[in-house]
């Protein structure tokens, strides 16, 4: 198993906690950018630089990613396909996106980028506070524990 992160949009204060959970965990991290990213040196991490353009990143994701993988991400569409693929997506909240909704949540998104496109909405996503970050580190923690169990041969099922 692998975490794969869309580093395009990727907070950096998660990226710093990515950092130390590949180190203590020991697992494998990239990150996926359309432009450099700074990791540092470490067996664990990686950085890779996908040919720019829209949605270049996703692109390399789903090219690299495997069922069971986890990406984090705050991309919608990107979290749709990653599930499709068998892999698991968490936001950079500590959100997880699963079958049931990030289907609703591709319909909000599509009606919130309608309502943009008319200027009826205009902004994004508040800042990132300090519970986003603990909830995110807690559901990171969370996956890398049942990874381990699953690799004892303890758990199967996936984690809530």
């Amino acid at each position: 198993m692998a975490i794969w992160v869309d580093a395009d949009s990727c907070p950096n204060l998660i990226k710093d906690i990515l950092f130390r959970a590949a180190e203590r965990a020991r697992m494998r991290v990239t990150f996926v950018a359309g432009r450099p990213v700074r990791v540092p040196p470490s067996p664990w991490l990686r950085s890779v630089q996908v040919d720019g353009g829209f949605d270049a990143a996703d692109r390399g994701i789903l090219a690299r990613m495997a069922a069971g993988d986890l990406v984090v991400t705050s991309d919608v569409p990107l979290a749709a396909a990653v599930i499709e693929r068998g892999g698991l997506a968490l936001t950079p909240r500590g959100e997880r996106y699963t079958p049931d909704n990030v289907r609703e949540r591709l319909s909000i998104r599509d009606f919130t980028e309608t309502l943009r496109g008319g200027g009826l909405v205009r902004g994004g996503a508040p800042a990132l506070d300090a519970r986003d970050r603990q909830r995110f580190a807690n559901a990171l923690d969370a996956w890398l524990a049942q990874q381990r169990r699953v690799g004892d041969g303890k758990a199967t099922a996936a984690v809530e």
